[in-house]
């Protein structure tokens, strides 16, 4: 057939360059975006800081609700469509097909990530005092609450225990700086400071400490066990008179020795390691994308917005483009070039503006959604309350693509009652037990993970063997399975783990 010449009409749907820079925005954590704020204030002289007197209302930051998982009293009866995402729009022309490979996979088939790769976190400082404080400043506290939650910081040692009781705090305040405040407020107080990351801080004791964290963790009949020796019977422990122990409650020595092993994986000194949680943000301290606070059942989500400035397009720039195109006469080339310039940077400024707005509401519907779906988990702050859930969950409550649900969660980090959270960690697989229930792959690894700690290092598991061990628990789970989880969680094969 000899070549020819075809005229042929086909429809394609691009994104604009604001379209793709609006998903940018997106993936932006807030440090970044400050950032971006600078520069475009830098860069576009149309755009001033603080709000104009006629500004749109502010998108709700706040919303309480107490409702279960369907998250109609959180979006009301109409759903928020995707500004960006058409249903019939074919993102892959313009999307890496490794995108999910790096984030989590909304198809419930599909591997998970490992769930140790994570981004680096935003460094902020290293200092244990000022991660406290930086914390500390995320809640909602009046000034004078802040200053006693500061002064409450300052007490703690180095080792990351206070050292004063509520009690002499509130005697100090009082003879020192002249600030009434009774028992019961200064114990609040110091509640909320013993509440933050890392799990132990506040401790007013070693047995405290171990206190805090064992019953910060699920609670597995070893973590229980370990809980009752810690709290009554600790000089026995600290002596490891564990026969006595043993004798005491008529219990075998290997539930002693998994007890203890619940103990001694404890960190008896947080400051050493604040930062280094089940999150991993090592010496590193991380600046919360979100806020979500609990009152009683009640649960309050927000931007952690504070150092983004409000921003307006200048009244002045405005009135002087309309002045230059209301100008009688022949325009010239000069006076054609200025009112291009202006226009162009006054559209740029708006956009960027409600880009900004935009970006937010669809941050804000997210964690809304996330925080509804996850509800029992942010009510009790055990993992072991975490859901099965993908991005298809919560894009289908939102409306939105799951392509922007990963582009929301990548990089994001919320504050929440039990420390600072990526949430990454909110999203896993499921797994069906022989019982039919679906459980979360996230408490799979846990299991698996105690099971390992407790075994005998001289004779440790072998890979087929965790199988039938955890067959018996109800976890159906071929042996392939379980050697990637092992290798997620860095754990190696049985014959590195043998100890003599």
């Amino acid at each position: 057939m000899p070549a020819s010449l075809q005229q042929i009409q086909t429809q394609k749907l691009l994104l604009t360059p604001e379209q793709i820079q609006m998903i940018k925005m997106l993936e932006l954590p807030a440090t970044e975006l400050q950032q971006r704020v600078n520069e475009e204030l830098q860069e576009n002289p149309v755009l001033e800081l603080g709000e104009a007197i006629d500004d749109k209302e502010p998108i709700a930051e706040e919303n309480d609700y107490t409702q279960d998982d369907d998250c109609s009293d959180v979006f009301g009866e109409e759903q928020t469509e995707d500004p960006l995402i058409n249903e019939d729009f074919d993102y892959s022309q313009y999307t890496s097909d490794d995108e999910y490979d790096n984030d989590y996979y909304y198809n419930g088939s599909s591997p998970m990530q490992d769930d140790d790769q994570r981004e680096s976190p935003i460094i902020a400082s290293d200092d244990f005092y000022d991660y406290l404080k930086e914390q500390v400043g995320h809640l909602k506290l009046t000034e004078q609450e802040r200053q006693i939650t500061e002064y409450i910081i300052g007490n703690i040692d180095t080792r990351g225990y206070l050292t004063r009781t509520p009690e002499q705090m509130v005697d100090d305040l009082a003879f020192h700086v002249g600030i009434e405040i009774s028992n019961e407020e200064m114990q609040h107080l110091v509640d909320l400071v013993r509440h933050l990351d890392p799990v132990g801080v506040g401790a007013y004791n070693l047995q405290d400490c171990l206190l805090m964290q064992l019953r910060s963790k699920k609670q597995t009949e070893d973590v229980q066990r370990a809980t009752l020796f810690v709290e009554k019977h600790f000089v026995d422990v600290s002596k490891h008179h564990y026969n006595r122990l043993q004798k005491r409650y008529n219990i075998s020595e290997q539930q002693v020795k998994d007890a203890i092993q619940e103990i001694t994986s404890l960190n008896p000194t947080p400051s050493s390691s604040f930062g280094s949680n089940i999150y991993e943000m090592q010496r590193s301290h991380v600046i919360p994308d979100f806020r979500v606070e609990t009152y009683n059942d009640e649960i309050v989500v927000s931007l952690c917005d504070e150092d983004i400035p409000a921003l307006h397009v200048s009244e002045d720039y405005q009135q002087m483009l309309k002045t230059m195109q209301n100008q009688p006469g022949k325009k010239s080339k000069t006076d054609r070039e200025g009112i291009r310039f202006l226009k162009q940077k006054i559209d740029s400024a708006k956009w960027f503006i409600d880009a900004i707005r935009q970006r937010n509401e669809t941050l804000l519907n997210t964690m809304r959604a996330i925080v509804a779906f996850q509800r029992d988990y942010f009510i009790e702050g055990d993992d072991s309350f975490l859901k099965p859930m993908i991005l298809d969950d919560i894009a289908r409550v939102t409306g939105y693509d799951a392509s922007t649900i990963s582009r929301v969660s990548n990089s994001k980090y919320v504050l929440t009652d039990f420390g600072i959270i990526p949430l990454k960690h909110f999203f896993s697989e499921s797994l069906t037990t022989d019982q039919g229930e679906e459980v979360s792959t996230r408490e799979v690894k846990k299991i698996l993970k105690d099971v390992i700690a407790a075994e005998d290092k001289k004779h440790p598991l072998t890979d087929d063997q965790l199988v039938v061990l955890l067959a018996k628990e109800g976890y159906i789970i071929a042996r392939r399975t379980i050697s990637k989880y092992r290798e997620q969680m860095g754990i190696q094969v049985a014959r590195l783990r043998k100890k003599a």
